[in-house]
């Protein structure tokens, strides 16, 4: 199946280093280019404004999705169009995911982790079916797909579940594994408990 939306999951912070900005710029054009309409946080600054900007300057389909609060402090980026504000972050990441057809995790802090960690959830739950990539530029989740590792050898959850997860190391990467990736298992619950 052809992935037209992808829900991208990313930093806000602005003190990180330039290889992250470059990667949100080269997804930003690899999205608008190949028609995949991008969902995200709306953020105005870090990963989020970098990939929204070259979403735009490129043509392509931006949805943004973010709480009054963060609105109220003057966060938003003022070039989506298309933006759904909501009460809180729980109404917020539930619009992300059910807006789009697959996620994509940029590196990021404990928001960013929390949704990759949360969309993983739901999937195991029978929640949410579509892809999820964790782009893994320069190394940065290693750790954490070290941790996943030891979860399920430690039979926290089944080696079944890695398949709910593809990593890539390159943009080029995590667009190909959009449309290439396996389906999910047809009844989840039936494996979700251990």
């Amino acid at each position: 199946m052809k992935i037209s939306s992808v829900c991208v999951y990313c930093a806000s912070s602005s003190k990180i280093d330039n290889i992250y900005f470059e990667a949100a710029a080269e997804l930003g054009k690899a999205l608008a280019e190949n028609g995949i309409r991008c969902v995200c946080g709306a953020g105005n600054q870090g990963l989020m404004g970098a990939l929204t900007d070259s979403v735009l300057v490129n043509g392509g389909s931006m949805k943004g999705v973010i709480p009054q609060f963060m609105i109220d402090e003057g966060w938003h980026h003022k070039g989506i169009s298309d933006m759904i504000v909501t009460e809180n972050m729980h109404e917020r990441k539930e619009l992300m995911a059910k807006s789009a057809e697959a996620a994509i995790a940029m590196p990021g802090g404990c928001g960013t982790m929390e949704e990759l960690l949360e969309i993983i959830t739901w999937k195991q739950l029978g929640l949410y079916f579509g892809p999820i990539v964790i782009l893994n530029i320069n190394g940065f989740y290693d750790d954490l797909i070290k941790m996943l590792d030891k979860a399920i050898s430690e039979s926290f959850m089944r080696e079944d579940h890695r398949n709910m997860w593809s990593v890539a190391q390159t943009v080029s990467e995590a667009i190909a594994q959009l449309d290439n990736s396996e389906p999910w298992h047809e009844l989840p619950r039936k494996i979700a408990a251990i």
